[in-house]
């Protein structure tokens, strides 16, 4: 399943690299995450809630970054599980800024994702509903936390 996203944040692309880059920043604003912690400079872990349907799963998840051109992109993998293993996720993340005319900054997002186990027998459908939720809510909270605007 692949997502791609793009929203204006009135900020400079350092400050919004900058923000993106710090775990503490970042954590309130991705919907259900409970907790990211950064392992060294390009490794985090996480835990994030979701729901889909009647179904509830926490995960543990693994961020890598790949590659990284400051203040431009960032490409990382994301890979977790439930801790029951009842569901594994796995996703090629790519975030690339770009600077527009009026001092505010591009974010363009794009994950190719792919969940196994019991989220995974959703149809797909459903699948890219809560996807394109959790994107949504995540720019507003980017938006909201940078510009701090309510």
């Amino acid at each position: 399943m692949k997502v791609e996203k793009t929203f204006t944040v009135r900020a400079s692309p350092q400050t919004v690299w900058d923000f993106a880059k710090d775990p503490e920043k970042m954590a309130p604003c991705i919907p259900g995450c409970k907790d990211i912690t950064a392992v060294d400079a390009t490794r985090y872990k996480a835990q994030v809630a979701v729901k889909v349907g009647p179904i509830s799963a926490k995960f543990n998840l693994d961020l890598e970054i790949i590659e990284e051109t400051p203040p431009v992109e960032i490409i990382s993998k994301t890979r977790g599980e439930e801790g029951t293993r009842a569901s594994m996720l796995t996703a090629d993340n790519v975030v690339r800024l770009r600077a527009n005319d009026d001092g505010s900054t591009e974010v363009y997002c794009s994950s190719e994702s792919s969940i196994t186990g019991r989220l995974g027998k959703y149809g797909a459908g459903m699948m890219m509903k809560k996807a394109d939720a959790i994107w949504e809510k995540l720019a507003e909270n980017v938006c909201r936390a940078i510009e701090g605007t309510d």
